[in-house]
């Protein structure tokens, strides 16, 4: 079939074809150069379609967007509604056993089976979470300007020194549109609403939009391609400086004096990179002698990352999560139109409404052009999701620590309680001596006597429902000597002492599987050799035959190994937080080799090789979401590719005579880097140390460590590390600042974090010691007599 594919800068015709296995879209022969670094031709496997959603393109309801496994998507439009329906019902025929949502169900009718709503109100989801997913079910998209995703001005407070969210006046009143956050314009709009009537317009409150192309533009105008797009709409130059986005403080100020009505983009909760001026681009000079280059922000943000990491914890505040329902009846609910948007002084002109246009009706041609030119410029209203006023979130339960509770048949209503939650600053100046909290309680198990637990972990596979009826989940560990155990374990206990359950794998340790074959003599048995897939698969590198090998724990044997580099394969990792089962090997050879595990087959064939070192890599990391494979070398080099490209996008080098030992990557796409001084005596004066990098290669923060690190591990907004000394800390992941450190038996080997399945909140904290045991540490709170 004929259609378009609409990006944010191009609208690409092209051809649409279906065969059993995949989607091809070939672009028409004028349009295949339209976008330089842009494939406007492109190949789906039918599997990685993991959503579909039915769109409007210029008020039709003519179009599809596609959701990928990888995160990426496609908007594409129809020249009628028959032919989309045609598309959609060809592509649900073929049976993709990955398409988890279609529904030819209204936007409202879809958010009401959702279930997303009861979850916010529960607080099983964040607020960021939520209101991205009412743009994506209203219709929003990055693929279109006009419809690009709407979130909210939160704040007012953008003079004071540090800001305070327990303070209800530094919150902008979420119950009213922007046009009359200004207690003092409310009479004016309100007279003006009543006495004037646009003869092309109608009635209306505000004759701009809170979410348009232009104030896409405007926000991202440092970054491409919405800098080119900005020069196009302005015959080749930028916008006047004193129209352009240069102060989040003065963009506050126009829109509170009732110049301005518009809301916020996502950007502004997760994107630094937009603040600063990267590519030096002249913007000009305001009136009042202000160089428009990086965008000038509150005095409470000591820079771009700051004032997101602020921004963003304003946005799960309290007071935000009380008072979002109100914001939400007027963008996506009952106060959008009709009488209740009337008193709510939110109407807007009647172009903007999509149930007030039918492009199909007006035969008029020029006519035709007016109208889609007006929708194009003044922008469109989301998609009415809310018929009536909108719940309120529940009011946070102290005792159950933010998290809710489950019953059990060992426990009864329990506390998931958060570990993080127990997280405070534990020394003052230079004193960095352990103190122990009566909070964080610790227990002690043995697993093999003398053989340092050098990985733990879980294929977390296992439904709630089984855990809470007192079914153990398998607990995986393997020693320095390559044997292997399987244990019973359980995030509760029935007993007063223990917020957990351990049954240790009882098994003649001269009969357990052993993963050597043998290792490579060179190498350093560490958590870096071993991955656990979500299939219950267990990956070990370091072997002297240039392999890896998988041993199913349901088989309890070996079931593959698998030979592509040509040097030993010496560290790998799998994606801990993508939709796919992806894992990265890293070789002597100094390359990087991506796998994908299909169902429950270990992994066969490379999907991506990875070029760029010139060293043995020794640490890598992945995350299928962010597309980002991160990789570190003997030589102290570390480098970021994209996993769908294989292209290299940065190189970092942290410090001269250093090997880079240990990398991670953030769920927000924070980089860290371990380094150490090379084995030799010139590089001895160079000290261990800790380096942060935003995902767009932007060196944040380092510190120097006192002691060499043997493992780290990344969650939410901690860096979790471990000594040969025994110490345990826990690091701020934005200032590198510790926050808790603890003093355990014997030096650390390797750490696993253990999540509620449903809240995703880290209960436990399991770390491997030298000495065959393994440390068990919990909030003292989770410990609770049996019923």
């Amino acid at each position: 079939e004929t259609c378009q594919l609409v990006t944010v800068v191009e609208v690409i015709s092209g051809t649409l074809d279906i065969t059993n296995k995949c989607i091809y879209f070939v672009s028409d022969p004028q349009d295949k150069d339209a976008i330089p670094w842009y494939p406007t031709d492109f190949t789906i496997g039918l599997d990685l379609i993991r959503e579909l959603h039915l769109r409007r393109y210029k008020t039709r309801r003519t179009a599809l967007e596609m959701f990928l496994l990888d995160q990426t998507n496609y908007f594409l439009n129809f020249s009628t509604k028959k032919i989309l329906n045609k598309v959609c019902n060809c592509i649900v025929s073929l049976n993709n056993p990955n398409l988890n949502i279609f529904s030819t169900q209204e936007p409202a009718k879809l958010m009401q089976s959702s279930g997303l709503t009861q979850k916010w109100v529960k607080r099983e989801i964040t607020n960021l979470d939520y209101i991205m997913q009412l743009n994506t079910i209203s219709g929003r998209t990055y693929n279109d300007l006009n419809q690009y995703p709407i979130f909210p001005w939160i704040l007012r407070d953008y003079s004071s020194d540090t800001l305070d969210l327990s303070k209800p006046e530094v919150f902008r009143d979420l119950s009213k549109p922007m046009g009359i956050q200004n207690p003092d314009l409310e009479e004016k709009i309100k007279t003006k609403y009543e006495e004037f009537e646009d003869p092309v317009m109608g009635k209306f409150h505000y004759g701009t939009h809170y979410s348009n192309a232009t104030t896409v533009m405007h926000y991202l105008v440092r970054l491409e391609p919405f800098t080119s797009l900005q020069i196009k709409l302005q015959c080749g130059m930028f916008d006047h400086p004193d129209r352009q986005f240069f102060s989040i403080p003065n963009a506050w100020r126009i829109t509170y004096l009732g110049s301005d009505v518009k809301e916020l983009i996502p950007e502004f909760f997760c994107l630094p990179d937009f603040l600063r001026n990267i590519n030096g681009y002249d913007l000009g000079v305001t009136q009042s002698k202000i160089v428009v280059g990086d965008v000038i922000l509150p005095k409470w943000a000591s820079s771009p990352e700051d004032f997101i990491r602020q921004h963003r914890e304003a946005l799960e505040s309290e007071f935000v999560s009380a008072h979002l329902n109100e914001w939400i009846d007027l963008i996506f609910g009952y106060k959008q139109t009709g009488p209740e948007a009337e008193k709510a002084m939110n109407v807007f002109n009647k172009y903007s409404y999509q149930e007030n246009i039918n492009l199909d009706n007006i035969e008029d041609p020029m006519q035709l052009r007016e109208t889609e030119a007006i929708i194009t410029n003044f922008g469109q209203t989301p998609t009415r999701l809310f018929n009536e006023k909108h719940p309120s979130r529940a009011a946070p339960d102290p005792s159950l620590k933010s998290y809710r509770g489950y019953s059990s048949a060992f426990s009864g209503k329990r506390a998931i309680v958060n570990l993080f939650e127990h997280m405070q600053v534990m020394y003052k100046g230079d004193d960095h001596r352990a103190q122990r909290r009566d909070d964080l309680m610790a227990n002690v198990v043995e697993v093999l006597p003398n053989d340092p637990i050098v990985f733990i972990g879980s294929p977390s596979v296992q439904s709630r429902a089984l855990i809470v009826s007192g079914n153990p989940e398998s607990l995986v560990t393997v020693s320095q000597r390559g044997l292997l155990g399987t244990h019973g374990w359980l995030p509760f206990s029935n007993g007063k002492q223990r917020s957990f359950t351990f049954h240790p794998d009882t098994s003649d340790r001269s009969k357990c599987p052993c993963l050597g074959g043998p290792f490579d003599k060179d190498l350093h048995i560490s958590s870096h050799l071993f991955a656990l897939s979500s299939n219950k698969l267990l990956l070990s590198a370091g072997h002297w035959d240039n392999s890896f090998r998988t041993y199913s724990l349901e088989k309890n044997k070996m079931v593959a190994r698998t030979t592509h580099h040509t040097a030993v394969v010496t560290c790998m990792a799998v994606d801990r937080l993508g939709t796919e089962d992806l894992l990265i090997t890293g070789s002597k050879d100094t390359t990087c080799v991506i796998w994908k595990f299909s169902k429950h087959d270990p992994p066969s064939r490379p999907q991506q090789t990875l070029y760029g070192h010139d060293a043995e890599v020794l640490c890598v990391d992945i995350s299928s979401e962010l597309d980002l494979a991160i990789s570190g070398a003997k030589n102290g080099t570390c480098l970021v590719h994209t996993i769908r490209s294989g292209q290299l996008v940065h190189k970092l080098r942290p410090k001269k005579s250093c090997e880079i030992r240990h990398v991670a990557v953030s769920s927000t796409g924070v980089m860290v880097v371990y380094s150490v001084g090379l084995q030799s005596t010139a590089a001895a004066a160079v000290v261990p140390c800790l380096h942060l990098y935003s995902i767009n290669g932007r060196l944040l923060e380092e510190k120097s460590l006192n002691v060499p690190l043997s493992t780290i591990v990344v969650e939410d907004k901690w860096i979790i590390t471990g000594s040969e000394k025994g110490f345990l800390s826990f690091v701020d992941l934005f200032s590198l600042n510790r926050q808790v450190q603890l003093s355990l038996t014997a030096p650390i080997c390797s750490f696993f974090m253990v999540r509620d399945h449903q809240s995703k909140v880290c209960t436990h904290l399991l770390v491997g010691l030298k000495d065959g045991k393994i440390a068990i540490l919990y909030p003292k709170d989770s410990i609770q007599a049996p019923p």
